[in-house]
């Protein structure tokens, strides 16, 4: 694992280098990664494994031409090489004349403090605990008959960045994660269900035994599904699929979508796309936040942006290559690997609360349907059409009534933005997080 100091001195002299070369700018990444996971199946011990590895990627342009490398060997004769085979791939590259670095006003000059490492690393034996524990407790469930398996995983992630242009960040942030997920019922009559959880502290985990009882009571209530009828029902998205929806947005409000004419709200700016109410944040300087950064993927400074606002689509996720192709500025919204270009992309993406809650919600529900599971990938982010298979649970009379599987669920994100309500049960899980979400009047397809 690489420090700060070695990370800034080969990348500073790999661009260095570039411009020695003949190349007019040029960055460089580097990312170093450690990890460590524990699978344990049926009271067995299956694998245990740990990896380590760093990545450079460097990008070099030559007029309006680009190109980009990347080695995993860090060796001096690989890194005397690189930018000389870089460039002479710029010269043989097609003008980019959207490519460029970031702008010397919008470069992070200061990087807020956000405590995404953790100082401790788990071992081997408290690793095989967490997965051992959360297997048994998901087993433990009456009903519930087999196990795909538990696990428990810990990594540490470094990135460091510096351009041409004088910039120099670095960061680090580590993550735990528990899963498991079981059967229950026997033959043809199998259903299966999981849970799992990830933090960036140790601390901040639920416990092994929550997770596990959760996964076996979520499994054991999928038995004996029914089909529901074909019609056009209130249809309530629980909170471990509802961040799907803001993963559509997101994609839809991407500046390269945008910029390319394939997204279903290219016209949309500045429109009032949800309900009144609803607001919809992107936070990359959360505290501990699962996709936190001080900086963007091109030194950008970022901040915490409201992307809809009282229901109003505020901003497009732009990266410096997609403001540029749009005549805007960069929102700091630029992700990259080392093997390829920035691109926009969202951090801690998240939905805020409504008002009541989920039991409120479905209570005046006469017939509807809540979804705790999503299945292929049905929608079109030219038109917004929406269309998914889906299991959850009948709701009748303002209750859930049965388990219901084999469905699809059907309609047009621009209309179901519109239909959106949020429940008041918002909590931090993912990188992308929404509460409850009921949406109106969705076409449920069935027996």
């Amino acid at each position: 694992m690489t420090d700060n100091r070695d990370s800034r001195a080969i990348l500073e002299e790999l661009i260095r280098a570039a411009l020695r070369s003949g190349a007019d700018a040029a960055d460089a990444i580097l990312a170093s990664n450690v990890s460590a996971s524990v699978s344990f199946r049926l009271g067995r011990l299956e694998d245990l494994e740990r990896a380590e590895s760093r990545d450079l990627g460097l990008r070099v342009f030559a007029g309006a031409k680009v190109a980009f490398v990347s080695s995993t060997d860090l060796s001096p004769d690989t890194l005397r090489e690189l930018p000389e085979r870089a460039l002479a791939m710029a010269r043989l590259a097609p003008e980019d004349r959207f490519a460029l670095l970031a702008p010397a006003d919008r470069i992070a000059t200061s990087f807020p403090t956000l405590d995404l490492e953790d100082t401790e690393e788990p071992s081997a034996d408290v690793l095989i605990e967490r997965a051992k524990t959360v297997e048994g407790a998901a087993m433990a469930i009456a009903g519930v008959t087999n196990s795909e398996g538990g696990g428990a995983s810990f990594g540490r992630s470094e990135i460091a960045l510096a351009t041409s242009a004088g910039f120099f960040g670095c960061y680090a942030g580590t993550s735990h994660g528990i899963g498991v997920a079981v059967l229950a019922g026997d033959g043809t009559t199998m259903e299966r269900d999981y849970d799992g959880v990830s933090a960036r502290h140790a601390a901040d985990l639920e416990p092994a035994e929550s997770i596990g009882r959760r996964a076996g009571e979520r499994t054991v209530a999928r038995l004996n599904p029914r089909k529901a009828k074909s019609q056009a029902v209130p249809v309530v998205f629980e909170p471990r699929v509802s961040s799907g929806l803001l993963g559509h947005l997101a994609g839809a409000i991407s500046g390269a979508s945008i910029a390319r004419g394939v997204s279903f709200l290219k016209d949309d700016l500045g429109a009032e796309v949800f309900t009144r109410g609803i607001t919809i944040v992107d936070d990359p300087h959360r505290p501990r936040g699962l996709r936190s950064k001080p900086f963007d993927g091109e030194g950008v400074r970022n901040a915490r942006m409201s992307l809809v606002e009282d229901g109003q689509l505020k901003t497009w996720i732009l990266d410096c290559a997609s403001a540029r192709q749009l005549g805007l500025s960069t929102t700091g919204h630029a992700a990259r690997g080392t093997g390829g270009p920035p691109s926009p992309a969202t951090t801690n993406l998240y939905m805020e609360a409504g008002k009541l809650p989920p039991k409120d919600m479905i209570a005046d529900i006469v017939q509807g349907f809540y979804v705790t599971e999503l299945m292929g990938m049905g929608v079109n982010q030219v038109t917004g059409d929406y269309s998914r298979g889906a299991s959850g649970f009948w709701i009748e009379n303002g209750v859930i009534a049965y388990p219901v599987a084999g469905v699809t669920i059907a309609g047009n994100l621009k209309d179901m933005f519109r239909r959106l309500t949020p429940a008041d049960d918002l909590v931090f899980r993912y990188g992308t997080n929404a509460p409850t979400l009921r949406i109106e009047g969705m076409t449920v397809a069935g027996a």
